[in-house]
């Protein structure tokens, strides 16, 4: 019997969310769907291990590739492990920062993104708060936010969040790893919101502004 790999779970997975039919809409567009196959598929035994025979794996030029398309936050590092061009998804493990080395201002503000989202806890725990949020009428602005719920999350919990939903995590045990699958962006921004000082932010990838830069040189 063939060996299940990283790179065979990653496949599998990413055939596991694709599945459609003339009678279903877009992928995009039923991502609560899409959020109960990933809960399943997380749900099976030895993830991480999986995770980690796919990196093992991988060649130098693989290696290389998915350091580029990476990125470091202010809470955690965002590592892109898969990225196909034809696939309306992207697979991530977030490796969150120990909360020493936090700076405020991303995980931890109130705010939505660009995406849908699943995410399973692959070890640790943080706090996750949900929250309502009054926009202004372009949807440029957040105006004010209410928490609906707080959760401590543990090794192994899932969920699902959407472009139009706010939350927050304020803190995560140190080595918390979460595996997540991401849609492409269905909003051109997301927004960020500190209830302590009322201040709203909007963020702009620096991929769709290159036309603005090149206006303003």
């Amino acid at each position: 019997m063939p060996t299940d790999t990283g790179f065979s779970a990653l496949a599998e997975l990413a055939t596991l969310v694709s599945v459609s039919s003339p009678a279903q809409p877009p992928v995009l567009d039923r991502w609560s769907a899409v959020g109960a196959r990933f809960g399943e598929w997380a749900s099976r035994p030895d993830l991480r291990g999986r995770l980690r025979a796919h990196l093992r794996a991988l060649s130098p030029q693989d290696e290389m590739r998915l350091v580029a398309r990476s990125r470091e936050t202010t809470t955690h590092f965002a590592w892109c492990l898969r990225d196909e061009a034809a696939e309306p998804f992207t697979f991530w493990l977030h490796e969150y920062k120990p909360q020493r080395d936090w700076r405020r201002g991303y995980a931890d503000s109130i705010h939505n993104h660009r995406y849908h989202f699943c995410t399973v806890l692959l070890q640790g725990s943080y706090l996750h708060e949900r929250f309502s949020a009054r926009l202004d009428g372009p949807g440029r602005a957040i105006l004010s936010t209410s928490l609906l719920r707080r959760d401590e999350a543990g090794t192994g919990a899932s969920g699902t969040m959407l472009a139009d939903q706010f939350h927050r995590i304020p803190r995560a045990a140190d080595d918390t790893l979460t595996f997540l699958v991401k849609s492409r962006a269905v909003r051109p921004w997301s927004l960020s919101f500190d209830p302590d000082t009322g201040v709203s932010h909007r963020h702009v990838p620096v991929e769709s502004r290159l036309e603005e830069l090149v206006a303003g040189l």
